[in-house]
């Protein structure tokens, strides 16, 4: 994991598979089963990742920093 970065999590239960934050990041999401994924998990700090977060309909992305603190969407 990467100690100075962020986490991305995506709530399955949330997600509606817009595929918004595939088409916006797609070096950090994808799509498997019809539902967003991140790639991975930690992440550099990035706003990609932080824009397809508040890109997200129904705000079922979480980006945290490294100490827990929520980052987006705001």
């Amino acid at each position: 994991m990467v100690s100075t970065g962020w986490r991305i999590e995506v709530d399955a239960e949330r997600c509606i598979g817009s595929g918004s934050c595939v088409g916006m990041a797609p070096a950090h999401f994808r799509m498997e089963s019809g539902l967003a994924t991140p790639i991975t998990t930690a992440v550099e700090p990035t706003e990609t990742v932080i824009d397809a977060a508040e890109s997200c309909p129904v705000e079922a992305i979480a980006v945290r920093d490294h100490d827990d603190t929520l980052i987006a969407p705001s």
